[in-house]
């Protein structure tokens, strides 16, 4: 019995004698945790330089995009092709995806040997002998007669443009083959193919080995966003966000990006933790001096490595009494393979054994407990590299998200990992180590990057499908300049019919007359109140008017106006008002004041003079009973009489759209126009009175107030109106009326958006097919929503949060749709805007004869002003279809409240002018 324990301390004691002299030796192998920090920190630099375009061409760290921007999201189906050209074998496969419900994939393959004198040899033969074997394959499985898209995993460094182009930058592992460097594979193999009449095959994806294995495992895990390998070679993939790739166009979504890190180092960025050995090695390789990184961690070199140490140890009598077998100088002797059996948990020292005896060596205990120590050192150093550019990658994903803890899936294949028996373990434990706010899961995929090439290959099928779908519902909203000139001229005919006699009430465009007859002239002073009712919140206002220097004092106080008031009786409607501008007296200290008064009514009104409004019809959600009909300044009057508190004197009823004019004229004399784009939309300009048949009077100008809205009612934008809008208009307050504002207001435009995502939904193109409860509700997607989404400044994982909060649960890739949805609606919005106002503006500068005008647009509203694209697009429109017409935009600032105290000052003058003649 002592003689057992005196011999298992002997073995202890002798293991660690060994490990000691083995850990002393292959000091710098050891990588301290603040080590392994420092390189994750250089391989995040690497990676920021390799996405920028200007510092691209000298990183190490390539960053490649591969164009593959959306992961299998479940409903890709149909039977696909893989090729896999990379390795000692090269595979064919048909892969055939059903959905029906659950993720089914079904695969038949066949491998076929990669002989030397092929892959080094000539580059058309290489590519003639895939396109063989690819016929050999499709003959054997009877798929001569079906048409199939194919995906290619050719796992080298491609530089791609697209996803069915690469052009090979480098061959690496032992691939030689001429002529193939700076072209694009994906063309040389078309061209192979052409050999073989009866093969009628579409290359839709080309592939790199890593970027399949992401899309294996993510067809299995949503979750998975980073691919691994660590085989033969090495490298890492991830799906980075489009706005951080200085490389490609476009902001939107994310891209996979494939970091080709196994030139890490190449730029002598690893010197001071590459060893003797590593440099030895890389002297001896195929390629000196590039794939640095991948020499210190991949398959192809690790057997080597050991061999390189124990060559140097036995030299210095550390091993095998100084022995050395001529097996042991024969590069490439000692294979991974033989690495991962010598490390073994119960067998390891018995294979190690096995394995020097083969090489001719004559191992004691000690040297075998040594050389697997060795192997351990080896193995377990390109673990913490792996684990450091992993972390570094997984650091970059969590920051790109915003998130303080990450929950992710790394898919992961190789040799190495695969058949190493610790590798596994001590890569997952120092990555958790290094980054202990991510949540990582490891995958393994169990039938390899082949796969993952059909399922980019399904994925491109599905996401091009899709896209015709959704390009043809997008397609409604895009007018072409043909139509928008026909708008144009359409707008114009009916501004005419408006302003006849005999046409007038058959017009759509109302054309009424506001009996403003002038603008201020900067002489008007004093104290005016004004009222502005034109949605659900009401304002009151003191404005305080000094003349000279054109300077305006404002105070005002908002009031709402409840569903039930808007809804109810006009009577309770102006008893409403009335109490609110007795609150506001109250607040000012104003009660007894007799001030003159001006009232923006923002509804269609028929005047008959500039204190007489009758209400033709209520819009914007309005519905107060027994007030169409009636002269709204008389139901004022009598709601002031009834409260019989306070004396005003109503001077001027006006619309928020003239208002706005006139606020704008007082600062530019040349504003002749005024546009709200906001919940409504109309627009006002200065007519010459000898155009106004509904007037007497040919001398001077007179506001006209267009009330555009109704525009198209008579059916002359049926060509361009889309089902969207006629859902729209149905469920409308008005069906069958203010076509032209359903197209174009802050009130519509999210409800249009709606019904399209409730469309693309249906057709299971948006949100997995899903329709939230939250989506079915009328008005929930406001058009708030349509600038926030729309706005440069948001990321797509904003995008998201906004559609959470109306219960949708979308992927990027649902988020971008959404955007381009918005952007449509808002865009042909803006554009119909446009071509109604390039008609005005024409109509102006041909009624004064002028062959180049030059005018200003006074602009309020919510559209114009917080939309991010709106204004621009107006803006571009107008300058397209009105060349001759130089057009500024001015903002009001004030909106409508100053614009109804200035028609009052401005009355008030021409009233006095008109006393004293």
């Amino acid at each position: 019995m002592f003689a057992v324990h005196l011999m298992a301390f002997y073995f202890t004691k002798l293991k660690e004698d060994q490990i000691k002299k083995v850990d002393r030796f292959l000091y710098h192998m050891r990588l301290s945790d603040e080590t392994l920090l420092d390189i994750m920190a250089r391989f995040q630099a690497e990676m920021q330089k390799g996405l920028g375009k200007d510092t691209n061409p000298t990183a190490s760290v390539k960053m490649l995009p591969t164009f593959v921007r959306a992961i299998p999201d479940g409903s890709e189906n149909g039977e696909f092709l893989s090729l896999d050209l990379g390795g000692s074998k090269f595979r064919v496969l048909k892969v055939q995806v059903s959905e029906e419900g659950k993720r089914n994939v079904q695969m038949e393959s066949q491998f076929y040997p990669t002989p030397n004198e092929i892959i080094r040899g000539n580059g058309t033969e290489l590519f003639e002998y895939v396109a063989d074997c690819l016929a050999d394959f499709m003959k054997t499985k009877e798929l001569m007669q079906k048409k199939l898209p194919l995906g290619l995993t050719f796992s080298f460094p491609c530089k791609q443009t697209k996803l069915d182009e690469g052009i090979l930058l480098s061959w690496t592992k032992k691939f030689k083959a001429r002529g193939v460097q700076g072209t694009d594979v994906v063309r040389s193999l078309t061209n192979a193919m052409k050999r073989h009449q009866d093969l009628d095959v579409d290359i839709l994806a080309l592939v790199n080995d890593t970027v399949g294995t992401m899309m294996t495992c993510a067809y299995d895990d949503p979750y998975c966003e980073v691919g691994v390998i660590i085989g033969t070679g090495t490298n890492a993939c991830y799906m980075e966000d489009m706005s951080n790739i200085d490389l490609v166009e476009g902001d939107e979504g994310r891209m996979c990006i494939s970091t080709e890190w196994g030139a890490f180092g190449d730029d002598g960025a690893l010197e001071d933790i590459r060893t003797e050995f590593d440099r030895e090695l890389d002297l001896g390789s195929l390629n000196p001096g590039k794939q640095l990184f991948e020499k210190m961690i991949s398959g192809l070199y690790l057997g080597e490595l050991v061999r390189l140490i124990l060559l140097k140890m036995a030299k210095a009598g550390l091993l095998f009494g100084g022995e050395k077998s001529s097996a042991l100088h024969i590069k490439g002797k000692i294979e991974t393979r033989h690495v991962a059996a010598m490390e073994r948990y119960k067998e390891g020292l018995a294979n190690t054994r096995e394995i020097l005896t083969d090489l001719g060596l004559e191992p004691s205990d000690a040297d075998c407990i040594a050389v697997q120590h060795v192997c351990t050192i080896v193995s377990f150093r390109s673990a913490n590299l792996c684990a450091a550019a992993l972390a570094a990658i997984l650091t970059r994903l969590r920051e790109n998200k915003k998130l303080v803890r990450l929950r992710t899936t790394v898919g992961m294949d190789g040799t190495l990992y695969k058949i190493h028996p610790q590798y596994p373990k001590r890569l997952h434990k120092v990555v958790r180590k290094l980054v202990p706010n991510c949540d990582v899961r490891f995958l393994l995929s169990e039938s390899g990057s082949t796969k993952g090439a059909a399922m980019v290959t399904a994925v491109a099928s599905r996401v091009q499908a899709q896209r015709k779908q959704i390009d043809k519902v997008l397609a409604l909203f895009q007018l072409t300049q043909e139509q928008l000139v026909g708008i144009q001229n359409k707008m114009r005919v009916e501004f005419e019919c408006g302003l006849k006699k005999d046409t007038h009430p058959l017009a759509t465009v109302k054309m009424l007359p506001t009996y403003v007859c002038g603008m201020p002239d900067g002489t008007e002073k004093g104290k005016f109140l004004a009222l502005d009712l034109g949605g659900t919140n009401f304002r009151v206002l003191l404005v305080k008017i000094r003349s000279g220097r054109r300077s305006v004092r404002m105070y005002n106080k908002i009031f709402a106006i409840p569903l039930e008031i808007m809804q109810g009786t006009g009577e309770e409607l102006f008893d409403h008002i009335v109490q609110c501008i007795a609150d506001f007296l109250d607040y000012m200290g104003l009660k007894g004041a007799q001030l003159p008064l001006g009232f923006t009514f923002s509804f269609p009104c028929r005047q008959t003079s500039i204190d007489k409004g009758t209400l033709i019809e209520w819009t914007k959600g309005f519905k107060a009973t027994d007030c169409e009909g009636e002269d709204v300044v008389d139901m004022l009057r009598e709601a002031i009489k009834r409260r019989n508190e306070f004396d005003l004197d109503i001077v001027a009823v006006v619309n928020d759209t003239v208002g706005t004019m006139m606020t704008c004229g007082y600062e530019d004399r040349n504003c002749e126009v005024g546009l709200i784009a906001g919940t409504g939309s109309n627009m006002c300009y200065m007519e010459e009175m000898r155009n106004i048949e509904l007037v007497e009077g040919d001398e001077g100008k007179m506001c006209i107030n267009t009330e555009w809205g109704g525009f198209g009612d008579n059916g002359c934008l049926d060509d361009i109106q889309t089902q969207y809008d006629k859902e729209v208009d149905e469920g409308s307050l008005n069906p069958g009326k203010q076509r032209y504002e359903k197209m174009t207001s802050g009130m519509y435009l999210g409800e249009i958006v709606r019904q399209i995502l409730i469309d693309l939904t249906k057709q299971g193109l948006l949100f997995r097919g899903q329709i939230s409860e939250r989506l079915r509700t009328r008005g929930i997607f406001e058009t708030k929503f349509l600038s926030q989404i729309e706005s440069d400044r948001l990321a797509l994982l904003q995008v998201r949060r906004i559609l959470q909060q109306l219960g949708l649960d979308s992927t990027c890739e649902d988020s971008i749709v959404v955007k381009e949805v918005c952007g449509a609606v808002s865009r042909r919005a803006a554009q119909l805007y446009g071509a109604g106002l390039a008609a005005i503006v024409e109509k102006r500068r041909e009624d004064q004869g002028l062959e180049h005008m030059r005018i200003t647009v006074g602009v309020d509203g919510t559209l114009y002003k917080l939309h991010p694209h709106f204004s621009r697009i107006l803006q571009e429109t107008v300058k397209e279809l009105a060349p001759q017409c130089d057009v500024m935009f001015m903002l009001s600032e004030d909106g409508s409240g100053k614009g109804a105290a200035l028609i009052t000052a401005v009355a008030k003058r021409l009233q006095q002018a008109q006393r004293e003649h």
